[in-house]
């Protein structure tokens, strides 16, 4: 696993963020665009948001309508961030990452990697054996039905600015994938924590993520 440094020229802290109450999508990228604004600005810090979104389809820039393939009373929305189809729902653990690259490396795919190995580093210490594919982003690990997506990146970035970010099953309905193709990959099912076996609170995924972060950010 290469290790990628992220470390920032700027010595202002990042600031983290939870939401204990399931936060709107949209009411989150209204929140991350004024977020990212004030970090160009320089009138607010870096963020790394910790939170949980209602059950909702969101459609990245490269999107396809035969990805969805049952319309349900879930919402489904388009949204700016890189990536096809995915769901976000309750207990999935929504990780966005508001930093300024002009204070780091430039380098997007550089970053994607970061933010994949943190995630790899995290999920070890938990004893999930996760890794990643050179021709599918994201994160993966061995399941009960093969080799599963256990976590999806999707971001965007403005004016060297990231935002979106990372989803990790914790223990969400994985039912709600059935209804669409995840991230394009018809062949590749989903898993989660508890699915592989693993009874970790969302709480306890959350201090090993900020503990493993230090190394990195």
């Amino acid at each position: 696993m290469i290790s990628l440094n992220l470390k920032s020229t700027n010595s202002k802290p990042i600031k983290w963020k939870y939401d204990k109450d399931l936060v709107p999508y949209n009411t989150a990228i209204i929140k991350m665009e004024d977020r990212i604004q004030k970090i160009y600005e320089h009138k607010s810090s870096e963020l790394i948001w910790l939170l949980e979104h209602p059950s909702i389809y969101t459609c990245g820039t490269s999107a396809r309508k035969e990805q969805i393939l049952n319309h349900t009373e879930i919402p489904i929305v388009n949204s700016a961030r890189g990536g096809q189809v995915t769901y976000h729902g309750p207990g999935q653990r929504i990780i966005y990452v508001m930093l300024n690259l002009n204070y780091r490396k430039k380098d997007i795919r550089g970053y994607v990697k970061t933010l994949e190995n943190w995630m790899i580093k995290s999920l070890k210490h938990f004893g999930i054996k996760a890794y990643t594919c050179s021709n599918r982003i994201g994160i993966w690990a061995d399941g009960p039905n093969g080799e599963s997506k256990i976590g999806a990146i999707g971001i965007r970035i403005s004016r060297w600015i990231t935002y979106h970010g990372i989803s990790i099953n914790i223990d969400p309905d994985l039912s709600y994938y059935k209804n669409i193709i995840p991230c394009g990959l018809k062949d590749y099912p989903v898993t989660s924590f508890k699915e592989l076996g693993y009874n970790y609170s969302m709480k306890e995924f959350d201090i090993i993520i900020k503990k493993s972060s230090k190394e990195i950010f």
